[in-house]
This record gives structure tokens, C-alpha cells and sequence, in this order.
């Protein structure tokens, strides 16, 4: 891995950045980008990608890499496209893959944003190898997105992350629970929107699946400044205890990583780093962050686990503050 930014202590860019893009696709596409990430029984990384097409709709397109960096090789045809006739909430798309994999089921659960008239929904399917899945459907109406599961119950019971994203107004991070992953309820809110000129004020949203530590579950999330130029997509940590996952341990003061790099600032939509996925190394400490860079290409970054956790005792408010 390349040496650490002096400026960023915890997340270093690889140097072969961006990853992917549109010309490594084998068919014709706008952009990729938002891609979830997971780490196969094989040992090869597999990123499912969220490609956008020509007519502005988004479907899913896997890649898999011997060692995560380079050698990628994409599948000649999407992987998992939108299917308006059976599932009316995808008629206008499939985005921002999240997957884990589900020990209980011996299956890969993907979490993805499903668009419709109506706005972003939550769907959610199943897989064993990432080219036949059972879908399950739309699980959290519109309007909703940034969802993952974790990847065990807590307690008899699934778990689900999620941000409601209404039209005015905040938007927050939420959980909700399932005994089947077919019917969820008890919603609790779980992180709030801070208020007024902080890095995260207003709208948060999660980011990658939660990594589950001895320490408790480190969640990556973006938050997004409105300035006079547009909108800063930025991302942030929080700590959530393993037994009780609604309760907020820590929560980051500071953002860890920004938009800085010209592929990062330029591109269909700027200022935006936006990860989705990440693999973790054989030391269990070393985290590669797969992100989406200006909703245009792919990029990684790359840090320890450990530094993180340390890092966020000495730069956090207790608890779920949304005033800092």
C-alpha cells in the first residue's frame, strides 16, 4: 500500500486512483461508480458496481480482481438489472449496492436503492455467487436509501440500517428489525443530522456495511454541507454498541476524508466521495475503502481499523449528539 498522506492520518488514496472507470467497461456507459465491495471464498475482491447508462438509468455490474487494485475483469454484461415488470419500483433504476455476507443463510445479502415515481426505495436480495439472485423486493418504501444489513441477528432478530431521505426537512439514520428480512418494523432512530455549519449538519446518510469490532460496530457515514457552490460530500465515523446497535457509543467531531483530488472535485457531480464498500486484509486491521469519486469513476483508500478506533475516542461527542 502507498505511504499515508501526512494531511489525512487515518485514509491514504492508492496511487493507481482512479481504479475504474467507463472506458474499462466491455459495453458503453456514462459512468461507474458507488460500488459495493466483498471479498469472495475464492480470495478474490468482487466490487458490484453501479453503472449509469446513456439514457441516465443505473443498473449493476460486477468486477473481480485477483488483489483488489488492478487485473479487473467485468463481466460482458450487466449483472443485475432493473425489472420494472415484476418489481414496479425499479422502473427507473438500481443503485448504490451495499453486500454482506449472511453466515445463517450461507448467501451474500445485497442492499441497493431502487427508483421509482415515487422516489428511492430499499430492495434487497440474495446470492451464492453473484450471478443468479432471489430478489426479495422493495423492503423500505419511498423515500429511503443508504441501507445495509448487519450481517448477524441481535437478538432473534435481523437488522437493518437505513436513512429515510424526505423532500424538506433532515434526514437521519435509522434502524429497523426483521425476523425474516421480508417484514421490518420497530424503527428506531438511531443517528441524528447535526444542526447548523457543522461538516454534517442537515442530511447524513450511511456509507459503507458496518465493520463489527471488539469495541463495537464502526460505521462510516457521509455527511453533506450545502455551501453557495454546491453540495460537499464528506465522511465521518460513529461507534455503536455490539449488543445494542441503537445505542451511539462515539461519534466523530471531524471528518476523516473529503473531496480533494481533480477526480474527486470533477466529474457528473462534484465534490462528492461517496463509499459504499470496503475488504479488509489478512492482518484484520488493514480497511480498503471502495468510493465512488464525483459520481464518475471508482477509487480506493486505505487505513487501519485500530487508528480509526483510537482516532475516534480522542475526536468524538458522546453518544447521538446533533448539536455538537
Amino acid at each position: 500500500m502507498p505511504e499515508r498522506d501526512p494531511r489525512r492520518r487515518l485514509l491514504s488514496r492508492h496511487a493507481n486512483n482512479p481504479l475504474l472507470s467507463a472506458y474499462d467497461w466491455p459495453y458503453f456507459v456514462n459512468t461507474v461508480f458507488n460500488p459495493g465491495a466483498i471479498r469472495l471464498m475464492s480470495g478474490e475482491t468482487l466490487l458490484l458496481c453501479r453503472v449509469e447508462d446513456c439514457t441516465g438509468i443505473s443498473h449493476l455490474c460486477a468486477a473481480r480482481s485477483d488483489n483488489g487494485i488492478d487485473g479487473w475483469r467485468v463481466d460482458p454484461q450487466p449483472t443485475l438489472m432493473a425489472d420494472p415488470e415484476r418489481f414496479p419500483e425499479e422502473v427507473w433504476g438500481i443503485e448504490d449496492p451495499r453486500i454482506v455476507w449472511l453466515p445463517e443463510r450461507q448467501s451474500y445479502a445485497v442492499t441497493y436503492t431502487c427508483y421509482s415515481e415515487r422516489g428511492p426505495g430499499v430492495s434487497l436480495a440474495l446470492t451464492e455467487d453473484f450471478r443468479h439472485f432471489e430478489r426479495l423486493g422493495n423492503i423500505m418504501p419511498a423515500e429511503n436509501k443508504n441501507a445495509v444489513l448487519l450481517p448477524r441477528k441481535i437478538k432473534g432478530r435481523w437488522v437493518l440500517i437505513h436513512r429515510p431521505a424526505p423532500t424538506q426537512g433532515q434526514a437521519h439514520i435509522w434502524m429497523s428489525f426483521s425476523p425474516d428480512l421480508r417484514h421490518w418494523g420497530d424503527h428506531k432512530l438511531v443517528l441524528s443530522a447535526r444542526r447548523g455549519a457543522w461538516w454534517d449538519a442537515n442530511k447524513i446518510g450511511l456509507s459503507t456495511p458496518l465493520v463489527e469490532t471488539s469495541q463495537g460496530w464502526l460505521m462510516f457515514y457521509h455527511g453533506v454541507r450545502v455551501t453557495p457552490a454546491g453540495c460537499l460530500y464528506r465522511l465521518g465515523l460513529a461507534l455503536f454498541d455490539l449488543d445494542d446497535p441503537t445505542h451511539c457509543l462515539q461519534r466523530s467531531t471531524k471528518w476523516i476524508m473529503g473531496p480533494e483530488t481533480t477526480y474527486e472535485r470533477t466529474g457528473d457531480v462534484g465534490d462528492v466521495v461517496f463509499p459504499c464498500g470496503y475488504v479488509i486484509e489478512d492482518d484484520d486491521d488493514t480497511l480498503n475503502i471502495y468510493y465512488g469519486a464525483a459520481d464518475t469513476t471508482i477509487a480506493l483508500a486505505s487505513g487501519s481499523i485500530r487508528e480509526m478506533l483510537d482516532w475516534l475516542r480522542d475526536n468524538s461527542t458522546p453518544g447521538n449528539s446533533s448539536d455538537g
